[in-house]
C-alpha cells in the first residue's frame, strides 16, 4: 500500500523547482494570496528552523522577528500559492532543527555565515 501511495506522489504531484536551503538559512518565501476576487503577491522573510517530512508532504518552518514579537510561519513544500523560494544567506549551524533559536535575543540570536 505504501508503495502504491508513494508512487501516485511522484508520478501525479505537481513538483516545485525549490532551491537547496536547510535550517539556519535565510530566505525569502514569495507566496499568493487571495482577498476576495483579488489576488496579491506577499513575502515572509526569515530564517529556516527546520525541514521536515519528505516526499509531497515535506514542509519547513520559518522564523521572523516582528518588533519584538518572534514569528512562525509552516509552509508545505508543494504548496501552490508559493511563487518562489530565495536563500538570502547561508548559515553555519550544528543542528537539523534549531529550536534553541527561539530563545535567543540581541547577539546571541545572529547565525553566521557559511563559507561558500
Amino acid at each position: 500500500m505504501e508503495n502504491l501511495v508513494k508512487f501516485v506522489q511522484d508520478e501525479f504531484v505537481a513538483k516545485k523547482e525549490i532551491p537547496e536551503f536547510a535550517a539556519g538559512d535565510t530566505i525569502t518565501v514569495y507566496f499568493e494570496i487571495k482577498e476576495g476576487s483579488k489576488s496579491r503577491t506577499q513575502f515572509f522573510r526569515g530564517v529556516v528552523i527546520q525541514r521536515r517530512g519528505s516526499g509531497s508532504s515535506e514542509t519547513f518552518t520559518i522564523r521572523k522577528m516582528s518588533g519584538t514579537i518572534g514569528v512562525e510561519r509552516i509552509f508545505p513544500v508543494n504548496l501552490p500559492a508559493i511563487q518562489k523560494i530565495e536563500v538570502n544567506k547561508r548559515g553555519k549551524v550544528r543542528r537539523a532543527r534549531i529550536y534553541y533559536f527561539r530563545n535567543l535575543t540581541g547577539k546571541k540570536a545572529q547565525i553566521k555565515e557559511r563559507r561558500a
